[in-house]
């Protein structure tokens, strides 16, 4: 069974383990002290009790986040649970903080005049929604695809930001996301046919009796 996550957006996702791995590891190395092993034991002890603890099918994000603060410091990873809860209240507030406007709007907002209606607030899901139903992409591909846009506007520190900047940026890391895919499979798919041409080379000689039989 497969563990379902519901985000704070009301969204749902499913559970990754790598990602619990690489939140407790990033916490760890905030706080000056990564530790890649540290951060597999704790993970595989919150995965376990996911799956196990309360025989469930789905638990939210914000329930995890507080079992990795607690699995921190119950290890005497105090500064690292500290550093995973300044960093996810930095990120809220930044999220907050972010107007999105209409292209119309942008020569107009540093004098306090609206046009086109009025801001909306930042929302990542809308990114996520949109390439769902526009590009046809998985909703794991494009959680990350809308992440990778999210982390580049805050990035950026402004507080409003332009619908035309937010399209720009989701067009350039989709087509960077799928030209990725798609050199992974092109790899792969090599690498199966090179294996399949090597093995078919060995059993040919060794029918011939020029490849060594390992027992």
């Amino acid at each position: 069974m497969q563990l379902k996550v519901v985000k704070a957006d009301g969204s749902i996702e499913q559970y990754l383990h790598t990602k619990i791995i690489g939140t407790i590891n990033n916490a760890l190395a905030s706080s000056g002290e990564p530790n890649i092993s540290v951060a597999e034991h704790l993970a595989e002890a919150i995965t376990y009790f996911l799956y196990n603890g309360k025989h469930r099918r789905r638990t939210t994000s914000s329930e995890i986040f507080s079992m990795i603060q607690v699995a921190l410091a119950a290890t005497s990873y105090e500064d690292a649970a500290e550093a995973l809860g300044e960093y996810h209240y930095r990120r809220l507030l930044k999220r907050r903080r972010i107007e999105v406007i209409g292209d119309d709007q942008v020569q107009y907002h540093t004098a306090g005049a609206r046009r086109g209606g009025p801001p909306s607030r930042w929302n990542k899901s809308q990114i996520v929604n949109d390439l769902i139903a526009g590009q046809r992409l998985d909703r794991q591909v494009a959680r990350a695809i809308a992440s990778m846009v999210e982390e580049k506007i805050l990035n950026i520190g402004l507080t409003r930001v332009s619908r035309g900047l937010i399209k720009q940026l989701v067009l350039a890391d989709t087509a960077a996301t799928l030209q990725a895919e798609q050199q992974l499979r092109t790899a792969s798919a090599e690498t199966h046919e090179k294996n399949y041409a090597d093995t078919e080379i060995c059993v040919r000689q060794q029918r011939e009796g020029l490849c060594t039989v390992e027992l």
